[in-house]
C-alpha cells in the first residue's frame, strides 16, 4: 500500500511541484490549500506525512500544524514545514510550532525527497 501524504500549500505552481516529484515515486497524495482544510484532511485522511506551508490563507501553517499535533492520534504524524519564510528565526519558530522538520523554498527536489523518504522508511532523521 502506497505511503500518503498530505500536501498543505496555496500556490498552485509549488502544488504541481510537489505533486509531480511525489506521484513520480509511488506516494497517494491528498493536496489542500489552507490552514483548516489541512487541519480537516489530516483528521480524516490520517497521512503518513505532511508538507505545511506556512504562508497559507485562514490559519496559518504553524496554527495548523498545532492543532494537528494537539491530536492523539496525528501527534505522531511528521509534519516537515515547506516554506519561503526563510529569515532568521524561522525555522526556530516551525520547530517550536510542532513540525518535526523546515525545508525553506526554493529547494532541492532531491533533497526534499531524500528527507521524506528518511522519515517515512526509517522514522525520525537526526
Amino acid at each position: 500500500m502506497a505511503k500518503s501524504i498530505l500536501v498543505v500549500e496555496d500556490q498552485e505552481d509549488n502544488r504541481r511541484i510537489l505533486r509531480d516529484l511525489l506521484t513520480s515515486r509511488g506516494y497517494d497524495l491528498i493536496e489542500v490549500t489552507d490552514g483548516l482544510a489541512g487541519v480537516e484532511a489530516a483528521r480524516r485522511e490520517k497521512p503518513d506525512l505532511i508538507l505545511m506551508d506556512i504562508q497559507l490563507p485562514g490559519i496559518d501553517g504553524y496554527e495548523a500544524t498545532r492543532r494537528i499535533k494537539a491530536e492523539p492520534d496525528l501527534a505522531g504524524v511528521t509534519i516537515i514545514a515547506v516554506t519561503s519564510y526563510a529569515l532568521s528565526g524561522d525555522e526556530q519558530k516551525a520547530l517550536e510550532a510542532g513540525c518535526d522538520d523546515y525545508v525553506a523554498k526554493p529547494f532541492s527536489p532531491r533533497k526534499l525527497l531524500a528527507k521524506i523518504e528518511q522519515y517515512l522508511n526509517n522514522g525520525k532523521t537526526s
